[in-house]
């Protein structure tokens, strides 16, 4: 991964956005050249989306009012009906807001434009407004909102959420829907689900995290002259990108002539009571580009394991009883092992808890998925000391829960995923609609193009397995676990509807030639 990738990539904090905002003014851009070109940014991607019709600006008491200021007065100037209901007392605004409001109210009261201004408390609500609006503008609060909307925009916004319900009116946020959280994609308060939401220089963490991804609709990032190189300033410095093939397709070495099965990757899958999880992993596994796979199991549970994976896995993927534990250190370093992935449908009995500690002590690099993933396996409560940091944790939110408490849930997804990286030493990927991978130094991304479909039995044990597969090939964590993500997402898109588990593996190939730019071939 490059600067360059992970800047154009990268999602910004609130705070970091305004540091950046604060950085292109010190530079010489005028804080209202800022705002006129956000505005002229949403009013051009609404006039590209949309015929002119009469339109509703709610126009909140800060900046992100003022952005619907000038967005009320292009469309005026391009031919549109426009009505703008903003916060009481427009004579305390101050600064670019109260500049744009000036300019607004000089166009609007020109003569000859169809254009009305209302303050919200005398009497906006019962004018009837919202009822003729064909297309509403939510300019009312931006990202860095930090209370619940209530009072009158609180009302503005159900009967704006109605109007979209009942009447299928457009409704465009500037920045985020007013009440979502920028940072965690929390609401606070009423929203009214947006058809399109324009934000500014770069996206923002809660522009992809649950609920607030769902209260987006389309997502268009617009440039408004703030220069890229204010990203390397200590007050900005982003540390989360949403996840995209730039950030770790160079970290994925193709196949040289002169590579073997050994230099590809050996992935051990440690398999337990439920065999099919772990059959689910090898295929991915080896689709994923591991030169050899071999599922093991313990003595215990030859009998059910030995005719399953005989009858179930390609003669491509190898089965072994793995003996005692004891016994598996020597078979890791005489069969070149780089990768084991263990805890899928392995078991939660104490002695299998114990294997598990057993071997995440070994040498090569550890997946831990499922049943290993409980505090009272002693891979991760001290007892055997951090995971080394090679090793990735695949907990689903039930399981981040087990292992991080709840003590931090104000922190948001990506900052509790951040804190249970730092904190355990290994890579995590906090599974869901809106996944979360962080790195122990602190880096995360989020997943973007993650499909409904996928949550269904089996589907985590595929994503294990194409991280270990990843990782055998010598893929760092961070971007094995990022890689492993997206192509799991991409599998589910080229399956289409009805997809099974089982189904995933097989569109690996295909999903890794999209990565890299190519078409798929099927």
């Amino acid at each position: 991964m490059t600067i360059p990738d992970w800047q154009a990539h990268c999602l910004l904090t609130t705070a970091q956005m305004a540091a950046a905002d604060r950085a292109a003014i010190a530079a010489g851009t005028p804080g209202i050249d800022l705002m006129e070109a956000a505005g002229a940014a949403v009013a051009r991607e609404i006039r590209l989306r949309w015929r002119p019709r009469p339109a509703a600006i709610l126009c909140g008491p800060g900046n992100n009012g003022g952005d619907g200021f000038v967005i009320a007065r292009l469309l005026l100037e391009s031919g549109w009906s426009v009505s703008v209901l903003h916060a009481p007392h427009p004579e305390r605004l101050h600064g670019d807001a109260r500049t744009a409001f000036d300019r607004w109210t000089a166009t609007a009261g020109a003569g000859g434009k169809p254009a009305e201004t209302v303050e919200w408390s005398t009497g906006g609500l019962d004018r009837g407004i919202l009822d003729r609006a064909e297309l509403i503008v939510d300019a009312l609060f931006g990202a860095g909102l930090t209370r619940p909307v209530a009072g009158a925009p609180a009302e503005l916004l159900v009967r704006a959420a109605a109007r979209r319900r009942n009447g299928g009116v457009p409704v465009v946020a500037v920045d985020v829907p007013s009440g979502v959280d920028g940072d965690s994609g929390a609401c606070r308060g009423p929203v009214a689900p947006a058809d399109l939401t324009v934000t500014f220089f770069r996206a923002k963490p809660g522009h992809y995290l649950l609920p607030g991804k769902e209260m987006c609709g389309a997502l268009a990032v617009c440039g408004i002259g703030i220069d890229d190189a204010v990203l390397e300033l200590d007050a900005v410095a982003p540390q989360t990108a949403v996840n995209a093939p730039a950030l770790w397709r160079r970290a994925l070495r193709p196949p040289a002539p002169e590579d073997h099965k050994y230099t590809r990757g050996h992935v051990l899958v440690v398999a337990g009571e439920m065999p099919g999880a772990s059959a689910l992993a090898a295929r991915a596994a080896a689709r994923a580009g591991a030169g050899m796979v071999t599922v093991g199991w313990f003595p215990e549970d030859d009998a059910a394991a030995r005719p399953f994976f005989d009858a179930r896995l390609p003669a491509a993927i190898l089965r072994r009883n793995l003996g005692e534990t004891g016994d598996l250190a020597q078979f890791c370093r005489e069969r070149k092992v780089q990768t084991i992935l263990a805890g899928q449908g392995f078991g939660r009995g104490a002695g299998r808890r114990q294997k598990l500690a057993e071997i995440a002590r070994l040498p090569p690099s550890c997946i831990l998925d499922a049943d290993a993933l409980f505090p009272d396996v002693p891979v991760l409560d001290g007892q055997s000391g951090p995971p080394d940091a090679g090793t990735v944790l695949t907990p689903h939110a039930g399981e981040f829960e087990r292992l991080a408490g709840a003590g931090d849930a104000g922190a948001g997804k990506v900052g509790r995923t951040r804190r249970a990286a730092a904190e355990t030493g290994a890579t995590i990927i906090h599974k869901g609609y809106d996944t979360v991978i962080a790195a122990p130094d602190g880096r995360a991304a989020i997943g973007a193009n993650a499909l409904p479909g996928l949550a269904s039995a089996g589907t985590g044990d595929v994503l294990a397995g194409i991280v270990a597969g990843l990782r055998a090939q010598g893929m760092p964590p961070f971007e094995a676990a990022c890689a492993a993500v997206w192509c799991h997402a991409e599998s589910a898109r080229l399956c289409g509807p009805g997809l099974l588990a089982d189904d995933l593996p097989d569109r690996l190939p295909e999903a890794l030639s999209v990565a890299f730019g190519r078409a798929p071939v099927r």
